[in-house]
């Protein structure tokens, strides 16, 4: 969640004073303009888990948004490992049983997807909806490709074809 201190309704602080006293644990980024020390302090107190002070920079925010959702899914480090694949998100490398793997960025972006979400079905829209901007023009069956080279590049049976639902990563 990005949170703007300055609501027209409501103080920013106060909504989240009452996400986190309602057990609401979404992690939550602070994007604001009040940027004294003191109000660091408050939102931080408040229960936010990162804040960020206008102006800023796209991919510092981008950035911290990916830490904040390693951290709440419990994979503090960029460096995610499952049945001998290895992907080190911060590098854009992979290995299989030590084995370097190469990989194009939406194959990394893909696998990426994947392990944040093991033993999760994912949907080809879900997966259409992360790997494309809404401009990209893609094929009716861009999905399927990609998933067989990343099946031909780390092992047939790491994605399963859930049939009429979509992909699981076991």
């Amino acid at each position: 969640m990005i949170l703007d201190l300055g609501l027209p309704q409501m103080q920013g602080l106060d909504v989240l004073k009452r996400w986190r006293a309602n057990n609401r644990q979404t992690p939550v980024l602070v994007l604001t303009a009040r940027g004294s020390w003191a109000e660091k302090v408050d939102g931080l107190n408040a229960g936010a888990d990162d804040y960020i002070t206008k102006p800023f920079h796209i991919p510092e925010v981008a950035a911290r948004l990916k830490a904040l959702i390693r951290r709440s899914s419990g994979l503090a480090s960029p460096v995610l490992a499952h049945r001998g694949i290895v992907l080190d998100s911060a590098n854009g490398q992979v290995t299989r049983d030590g084995v370097p793997v190469e990989m194009t960025a939406r194959d990394l972006k893909m696998l990426n997807y994947f392990m944040h979400r093991l033993g999760r079905i994912v949907s080809q829209a879900e997966l259409t909806e992360h790997l494309y901007t809404l401009d990209e023009a893609r094929e009716s069956n861009t999905i399927e490709v990609y998933v067989s080279r990343l099946r031909r590049k780390l092992g047939a049976d790491v994605i399963k074809t859930v049939r009429g639902l979509g992909y699981r990563m076991d």
